[in-house]
């Protein structure tokens, strides 16, 4: 059903259209993100048993013509210990002053692994060309991810990749998103915490997404914060991988999807600087000479990127809505005006 107002508001507020049934248009359908269903999943209580698994899950998979997503992280490290020597593992360089670097830390990973390394430089020039392939393809607009990882994708296809193994549900399955798990929120602060961009603040007739966090509310005033994650989050952060594979049509496996802890997290252990503890304790057994890295944000670059633009033009937008918002989120709202324009909504 066409509610182009709902679109734009669900876009900002969560980066994807929460709502499998509305739509831009009416002869748009965006893609949905399927989840691997949780009977099937293997159960993990130690670190052992997610090396295990792991191990047996990339077994039964041809790895010959097969590539690796690799950035400088734990998650897809460990994955980079199951792959046969030679293979070649991708790493993105953002190519703006203030981007992160992962590449000499995926480099050692390599080195110690036998793997070949392969850097990937990503511009805004890439970001330009690849956007409007990548949001016509889903029916919505990208967020800061996506273009990065089709540049990905296309350099890998150029090489005869034609299996891409990442780690993207690493994080939410064992507990990576320690910002969010910091405390026990309430309903308002977890509303004020998640919500990437306000609706109200940006479109001049925006919908109001409480809705999808009513789904949530424990009592009076909390929310099941981790199960909001488990479905929301996952499903936009693991949508911007999926949309880039299949509009690629390359075959893509996320061995760590398919995995889900035995015993509840440890959200104290997580508060005390021990995030994905079961991943870190694997880490460390196959990296033994290496310190456990901490998580790095990929998107920063969109602060340099962006930090001319003047903003939207659009009727939907209010004037000066950009002020006070990071490169990230003026990306999101970037992508939205220019989806509505190559898009030919009105």
């Amino acid at each position: 059903m066409k509610d182009k107002n709902y679109c734009m508001s669900s876009f900002l507020a969560f980066r994807y259209i929460v709502d499998d049934d509305k739509t831009f248009t009416d002869k748009s359908k965006h893609s949905v993100f399927k989840y691997y269903p949780e009977e099937k999943k293997s159960i993990c209580y130690t670190a052992d048993d997610i090396d295990f698994y792991l191990k047996g899950m990339l077994n039964q998979i041809d790895l010959s013509h097969a590539g690796l997503l690799l950035s400088g992280g734990i998650d897809s490290a460990i994955l980079a210990s199951y792959m046969p020597k030679g293979m070649k593992a991708y790493t993105a360089k953002c190519i703006a002053p203030n981007a992160v670097d992962e590449t000499q830390r995926a480099k050692k990973y390599c080195d110690i692994q036998g793997l070949k390394h392969v850097i990937v430089e990503v511009s805004w020039e890439d970001y330009d060309k690849y956007m409007n392939e990548l949001m016509i393809h889903d029916g919505c607009p990208v967020f800061a991810n996506e273009p990065q990882v089709y540049k990905l994708v296309a350099e890998m296809k150029k090489d005869g990749v034609d299996t891409i193994i990442y780690g993207d549900s690493a994080d939410m399955v064992f507990g990576g998103m320690d910002r969010l798990l910091s405390k026990d929120w309430t309903y308002d602060e977890w509303k004020e915490r998640y919500t990437f961009v306000k609706p109200e603040k940006i479109l001049k007739n925006y919908v109001d997404m409480d809705e999808v966090y009513q789904e949530y509310k424990i009592g009076n005033d909390r929310i099941d914060f981790i199960r909001f994650m488990d479905i929301v989050f996952t499903g936009s952060s693991s949508a911007a991988y999926t949309n880039a594979f299949e509009y690629a049509n390359i075959k893509y496996f996320d061995p760590y999807a398919r995995l889900k802890m035995g015993e509840k997290l440890d959200l104290q252990r997580v508060r005390n600087g021990e995030s994905k503890y079961l991943l870190r304790e694997l880490f460390r057994k196959k990296y033994p000479e290496l310190q456990v890295p901490e998580k790095i944000a990929m998107a920063r670059a969109t602060d340099y990127w962006l930090k001319d633009w003047e903003g939207p033009k659009r009727y939907e937008f209010k004037d000066n809505c950009i002020d006070g918002l990071s490169g990230e989120q003026k990306f999101l709202v970037y992508s939205l005006e220019r989806y509505l324009e190559i898009a030919d909504i009105d």
